[in-house]
């Protein structure tokens, strides 16, 4: 009964199809297993979208658990930081209880609430726990930072090395930007500097060091403030002579508040004048030759002189015997 029923529905639609153009009876009859269960792979592919959606939540809710204020480190164990920076940790180690004894009284060796470095290196080196000396004369390179004038920063620093016993160095390297002006020297010497010694220098021209960093026992680095600092030279007072003998070097006055000053050469001399005159920011203002020789010049200063340099226009031997200066006036 039912090859009858399904004969008579194929013959049926066979002549349908002949009528309306149908030409792939088979294609219109026969489902292929495949097209059945086309639409149960399109539900496996929602729900597959779905848990990957909901993977992804799950990676992006990260709980966010509450921040750890960290504990802020006390003054005994600051100055075991910079104890350390100096020794190392071998010879801290070693060494603990006898570092503790001279260091038991911590706040001494803070200047409010800064630690006074140079005291650090001072009583390290006093108790024979920091050495400065090399093995054998090498190389070895010290930056000095400030947030001052670079060009007064740099003469200030030399003649202060000058003073010490610094007379061959070379710039390493210079840089300024909005931290400050940080001046590299790189020389050859059997010892590292003494900071105590560069502490006292460097207090003769109104400068503090503020901090001292050794990155290596060939490498340190020292922090200056030169907010009152001041070139560590005569200064010249109205009515008042200054006699200058044997003369090695251009002659450095301070002349903040002199009007004119009379110079005379030694009658031994042959001078010819090679005068400079500079404001407190050791910026060149004038600058003053004489290509002829010289016994006697006065010299008149703009308001805004701080410093003059006195030397001769070819060899600082012209003035061997010495320059006698007079001031008078006040500004």
């Amino acid at each position: 009964m039912v090859k009858k029923l399904l004969v008579a529905i194929v013959f049926t639609l066979a002549l349908f199809a002949s009528d309306t153009g149908f030409q792939s009876l088979d294609m219109e009859v026969t489902a292929t297993p495949s097209e059945v269960i086309a639409p149960t792979e399109s539900v496996d592919e929602t729900n597959a979208t779905m848990e990957e959606v909901q993977i992804d939540a799950q990676e992006e809710a990260v709980v966010v658990e509450p921040a750890v204020e960290e504990k802020p480190r006390s003054r005994q164990e600051l100055l075991d930081e910079k104890i350390i920076s100096f020794i190392g940790e071998e010879s801290y180690a070693r060494n603990r209880d006898y570092i503790h004894i001279n260091f038991k009284n911590v706040n001494s060796f803070y200047t409010k609430e800064h630690i006074n470095v140079v005291k650090v290196v001072e009583t390290l080196e006093h108790n024979g726990l920091l050495h400065l000396f090399f093995e054998e004369p090498q190389q070895y390179e010290m930056t000095f930072h400030s947030t001052g004038d670079p060009l007064f920063f740099v003469k200030l620093m030399g003649d202060t090395l000058r003073d010490i016993g610094y007379y061959r160095y070379v710039t390493k390297e210079s840089t300024n930007n909005g931290s400050g002006f940080e001046w590299k020297i790189s020389l050859e010497a059997e010892y590292v500097t003494d900071p105590v010694l560069l502490r006292k220098e460097l207090a003769k021209r109104g400068c503090e060091i503020i901090d001292i960093v050794r990155n290596s026992a060939t490498d340190w680095y020292y922090s200056i403030d030169t907010s009152k600092a001041h070139l560590n030279v005569d200064k010249l007072v109205s009515g008042k002579t200054k006699k200058y003998n044997r003369l090695q070097y251009a002659k450095w006055l301070d002349v903040a508040h002199i009007k004119t000053i009379g110079i005379k050469s030694h009658r031994a001399n042959f001078w010819y004048p090679y005068i400079a005159l500079y404001d407190s920011s050791l910026r060149l203002l004038k600058v003053i030759k004489q290509d002829k020789e010289t016994k006697n010049y006065t010299l008149k200063l703009p308001e805004e002189t701080r410093y003059i340099s006195v030397g001769d226009l070819y060899t600082i031997t012209n003035i061997r015997y010495g320059l006698i200066f007079s001031p008078s006036g006040k500004r």
